[in-house]
């Protein structure tokens, strides 16, 4: 029993994880003034190693970025154990894929996580880390 509940779990958060970035990536390539609504009040954004709280300070941040197209080319998710997170609905998604910027049109491909929680009937982002998959000096 324990396994068919655990397995259904992981199908969920699968399935959440397809609808929660279509809304993202749609939102952050056509319409970035909204972004912020996908955020906790007190969300965390890890962008190329930039940390920026707050989800109004997130959509500032976003917004400065230049105008992008993702495309999705992976994508996974696992749900996270109600009882490490005070009992609230909560997934990790791993999303991967190429992004175009508007001023590079080299395509770049990109790492995120993504830690979403369910609010009143709604995903909202507790924390983000988005990379870009560019080599590591050393």
């Amino acid at each position: 029993m324990t396994t068919e509940v655990g397995l259904k779990n992981v199908d969920n958060a699968c399935e959440t994880a397809e609808e929660f970035t279509k809304v993202y990536y749609k939102q952050l390539d056509n319409h970035r003034h909204l972004i912020s609504k996908l955020y906790l009040d007190t969300g965390l954004l890890v962008w190329n190693g930039n940390g920026i709280t707050g989800n109004e300070k997130i959509q500032k941040f976003i917004m400065d970025l230049p105008g992008s197209t993702h495309v999705l080319k992976t994508l996974d998710a696992q749900p996270i154990a109600e009882s490490l997170v005070a009992n609230k609905l909560t997934y990790l998604i791993q999303a991967c894929g190429d992004v175009t910027y508007q001023n590079d049109n080299t395509r770049k491909h990109f790492q995120q996580t993504f830690l979403i929680v369910a609010v009143d009937g709604k995903w909202k982002i507790v924390s983000e880390c988005f990379r870009l998959q560019v080599p590591h000096n050393s």
